[in-house]
């Protein structure tokens, strides 16, 4: 890893969120020769920069990817780009869908168009979502959206060498404005935990998983894929419980969970891959891969490109091909509450 930012100007939109926090602290032990940070959240930049004083090789930079010309300068000369910045919240994006196009899918295709005019950038990784997964709410069709410009920009980026990828997470666990925050916060309260439905199950990853799969993936990326974490599976409700059993111990029994009801735009699971990414898709021991799809017509119009995609199957160490079925929490193995335990305490979040 150390070889791959070394001595190398690194750009991470929405930087200052948690998983952009997380893989910046990586990175800058990597010695880059600068990471720049460019984020709309004055206060969590100044915030972040205290715990940074001993870096100078770190720059914060103020504005949004919704500004293209403030997102060109902020990508002069650099060789690899994080795209984290975005709309996440589902409720949110529900109320305001042309908020989300806006940063979610405009925001992604500047930061494309920006990367391939200033033609030295290596390569683009875009953070998605299991909800891109056959969406069924604003924020996983955006982000479905974003992907696709993601995966069409390599074979419109011509003679440029950048290489354009997409990574999908689940929930991660501790992150800034996941379920798990909310959670402590409702039971120092007193609670309620406030749950939509009892049936409901999510793919979870923890914290320290997200930066492992963002690095792996910078190095493997050929162009055009999608990267799915293989992620676990936990009942929210047994999450919830866990979480009341690890902080109140014997008093787990004086907090109450109710259930509110689905909202707009939740379902009762997610799914990190769809039956029909799976018949195109490879499979390592944590992760899949699923390749891109061309058009006759693009056949057609881009046949080294599509050459190199054909190729782009024997390329990735210990692959091997995705079997046919759709992967939904569902119907994978579920953590118990136990494990779920344990992953909240390895990972210090309880």
């Amino acid at each position: 890893m150390d070889e791959l930012f070394k001595g190398k100007k690194v750009l991470v939109t929405g930087g200052t969120g948690s998983i952009g926090q997380a893989i910046v602290f990586e990175i800058l032990k990597c010695h880059p020769k600068v990471v720049r940070i460019l984020d709309i959240d004055e206060t969590r930049e100044f915030e972040m920069k205290q715990q940074l004083l001993d870096y100078s090789n770190i720059r914060f930079l103020l504005g949004s990817v919704r500004d293209k010309e403030r997102l060109s300068r902020a990508m002069e000369n650099v060789d690899i780009v994080f795209h984290l910045a975005s709309l996440k919240h589902v409720l949110a994006c529900e109320y305001n869908p042309f908020e989300a196009v806006k940063t979610n899918v405009v925001g992604t295709q500047n930061l494309i168009e920006t990367a391939l005019e200033e033609e030295n950038v290596d390569k683009v990784i875009f953070t998605s979502s299991d909800k891109a997964a056959n969406p069924c709410n604003v924020m996983g069709a955006t982000k479905l959206l974003a992907e696709r410009l993601i995966t069409a920009a390599n074979y419109y980026k011509g003679w440029r060498k950048t290489v354009f990828c997409s990574v999908r997470f689940g929930n991660v666990l501790g992150s800034r404005g996941s379920i798990l925050p909310l959670f402590k916060d409702q039971i120092r309260n007193g609670g309620p935990i406030t749950l939509t439905d009892e049936r409901m199950t999510r793919f979870v990853m923890p914290m320290s998983q997200t930066s492992r799969l963002l690095f792996k993936v910078a190095e493997m990326a050929q162009g055009g894929e999608i990267f799915v974490s293989k992620m676990k599976s936990v009942r929210t409700v047994d999450l919830a419980q866990a979480i009341i059993e690890e902080l109140c111990g014997r008093k787990a029994d004086s907090i109450a969970i109710k259930m509110i009801g689905r909202q707009p735009g939740e379902k009762l699971f997610e799914e990190i891959m769809t039956l029909g990414e799976a018949e195109h898709a490879l499979e390592t021991e944590e992760m899949f891969i699923v390749l891109p799809e061309m058009t006759e017509e693009m056949i057609l119009e881009f046949p080294e490109i599509a050459k190199n995609w054909c190729a782009q199957k024997s390329r990735y160490p210990n692959a091997r091909r995705a079997k046919l079925r759709g992967y939904r929490s569902d119907e994978v193995k579920v953590l118990s509450k136990n494990e779920i335990r344990d992953i909240l305490c390895k990972e210090s979040l309880c």
